[in-house]
C-alpha cells in the first residue's frame, strides 16, 4: 500500500494594509476560519473557482451561438435546395409546355426575348436591397459583357 505523500506548502508573502487587515479579521471571525490565513487561502480558491466557471460559461454562449448558427446555416440549405427544385421543375414545365417560334420569326422572337428578359432582371433587381442588389448588379455587369 502506497502512503499518499502530502504536499509541500508554499508560502507568499503579502503585503497589505491596516484597514484591509481589520477587515480580513472581521471576515475570519464571522466565517468562523481557524485563522487569517485560513480565510485567505478560502478566498483565494473562491476567487480561482470562480474565474474558471466564468470562462466555462463564456465557453457555452460560443458554443450556443455556433450551434444557433449551424442550424440557421441548415436551413437556409434547405431552403436554397427547395428554391432550386422548384426553378428545375418550373423550367422542365416551361420548355416542355413552349413551343419553338417559327424559323421565319426566330431571330425577331430571341431579340424580344432577350429585351423582356433585362427588364425582368432590372426589376428583380430593384425589388432587392441591401447585399442582394450588390450581387445583382454585379450579375447584371456579368450579362452584359457575354
Amino acid at each position: 500500500m502506497a502512503m499518499a505523500r502530502k504536499q509541500k506548502a508554499v508560502t507568499h508573502g503579502v503585503r497589505y494594509n491596516a484597514d484591509l487587515n481589520n477587515r480580513i479579521e472581521a471576515a475570519t471571525k464571522k466565517g468562523g476560519f481557524s485563522s487569517n490565513s485560513a480565510f485567505i487561502r478560502a478566498a483565494i480558491e473562491r476567487e480561482l473557482a470562480g474565474r474558471e466557471s466564468g470562462v466555462d460559461a463564456a465557453e457555452q454562449r460560443i458554443a450556443a451561438s455556433l450551434d444557433r448558427m449551424a442550424r440557421e446555416i441548415r436551413n437556409l440549405r434547405i431552403g436554397q435546395q427547395a428554391l432550386f427544385a422548384f426553378v428545375d421543375v418550373l423550367a422542365k414545365t416551361f420548355l416542355t409546355c413552349v413551343p419553338e417560334p417559327p424559323r421565319d420569326v426566330h431571330d425577331q422572337a430571341v431579340a424580344r426575348g432577350k429585351a423582356r428578359y433585362d427588364r425582368f432582371l432590372k426589376s428583380v433587381g430593384m425589388a432587392m436591397v441591401g447585399d442582394s442588389q450588390a450581387a445583382m448588379a454585379e450579375l447584371l455587369g456579368r450579362g452584359h459583357e457575354n
